[in-house]
């Protein structure tokens, strides 16, 4: 079966995370990314360690499969070529702080009224409108501003970053969402949207259980580290050998975990509920603790796991690489070089669909402008199968 987006082309000027991580999921179900970047540098990633044999082994996770053209869109020759493929193409996506397409000639609605097919999505740190459009961001400053480092981290301590980049992440994932749904109105309407994507947004639509506390309350939640703060037990207990995770989620697991522990305490009033053992969260971690520290982690998992009670060693990420379950989804594979032979690892594709292939490898990340040619001859073949066709037919 042919991959669900075979036939889309997604024109990217994004660079370093938010947009190529949109375009790396677009790519992953089928679509032809050709990353548009500037001559000489490129993608700002390129530049990022660890390298391996002189290439950005960041780079090649987020960008592996695309096919990268250097333009610079100043120049008149350039520019002729961009606008050739801007009328091939079905998705146009750049992170650009608002208003430096629209200087360049390639706004929205310079571009729509060309185009009116073509999609276009921008991300960006604060959208294309508000006050503070046109500030610059990275990952930490929205999750600073954005109030999930405020709920991360440890009680009375300085706050902390995710240590995953979400604040990009997650705007790129928004974005591709964006971009599904524009394809699915232009087969109705004909029209292409513009889709703005702010990855400060992106934070706040993170903080679910944050904002009901506030609104409900009206104070704000304070980190309380690895701690669920209106779920007990859902959090970190220490074995013999150190950390693992339970979560409890609701009363009927809690009554199998006391069973599964010899803990008498389903029925004890401080216990019973949900709400109660919040407020007696401390002291149900003591009373748990006094039975799991007998015993090592692995003895704990397995035991709960029998029960039927969520519960998880807490990996590091060499350890997450040789997972059986991560391997037997074919979520570590390798991003080949350009010998064919594997040159470094990558996460899989998470979206596992019928007929879509999930192969063990992925095609190498694209030197700088290493397929000009080959965008060139493709774009003068769909060009002359254009003009043999009957007026009216793209």
């Amino acid at each position: 079966m042919p991959a669900p987006l075979e036939d889309l082309t997604i024109l990217d000027l994004t660079h370093v995370l938010a947009g190529p991580y949109c375009s790396m999921i677009l790519s992953g179900l089928g679509a032809m990314v050709i990353k548009v970047e500037r001559p000489g540098k490129g993608d700002d990633t390129r530049a990022f360690p660890p390298f391996k044999d002189g290439q950005s082994a960041y780079f090649a996770t987020i960008n592996h499969g695309k096919k990268s053209i250097a333009l610079d869109l100043k120049a008149a020759a350039d520019r002729e070529i961009f606008e050739r493929l801007l009328a091939r193409a079905d998705v146009l996506l750049e992170n650009y702080r608002p208003g430096v397409m629209q200087r360049l000639g390639y706004g929205w609605e310079d571009l729509h009224a060309r185009f009116p097919r073509l999609i276009y999505g921008a991300v960006s740190g604060f959208g294309h409108t508000g006050p503070d459009a046109l500030q610059p961001a990275y990952d930490m400053v929205v999750q600073a501003r954005g109030g999930v480092m405020s709920v991360t981290g440890e009680k009375n301590r300085e706050p902390v970053r995710v240590g995953a980049s979400i604040g990009d992440i997650v705007a790129g994932m928004f974005l591709g969402h964006g971009i599904l749904a524009a394809l699915l109105d232009v087969r109705k309407t004909g029209q292409g949207r513009f889709i703005d994507v702010a990855m400060l947004d992106s934070q706040l639509a993170l903080l679910e259980h944050a904002i009901a506390i506030t609104s409900v309350t009206g104070e704000a939640p304070q980190p309380s580290g690895a701690r669920h703060p209106s779920i007990t037990p859902f959090e970190t207990f220490h074995a013999a050998d150190g950390l693992f995770v339970i979560a409890a989620g609701n009363d009927t697991l809690f009554a199998r975990l006391c069973n599964a522990l010899q803990l008498p305490l389903a029925a004890d009033p401080r216990f019973a509920t949900n709400p109660a053992r919040c407020e007696n969260a401390r002291l149900l971690k003591r009373l748990i603790e006094a039975v799991t520290l007998d015993h090592p982690k692995d003895h704990w998992i397995a035991l709960l796991a029998e029960a039927g009670i969520p519960a998880g060693p807490i990996q590091t990420v060499d350890q997450v690489l040789r997972d059986p379950q991560i391997l037997a989804r074919n979520m570590v594979v390798d991003v080949l070089g350009e010998d064919g032979r594997p040159e470094s690892l990558a996460a899989g594709n998470p979206i596992k669909m019928s007929g879509l292939a999930d192969p063990q490898t992925r095609r190498p990340a694209p030197r700088l402008d290493g397929n000009r040619e080959e965008i060139l001859a493709w774009l003068e073949d769909v060009e002359t199968q254009s003009a043999s066709r009957p007026p009216g037919r793209r």
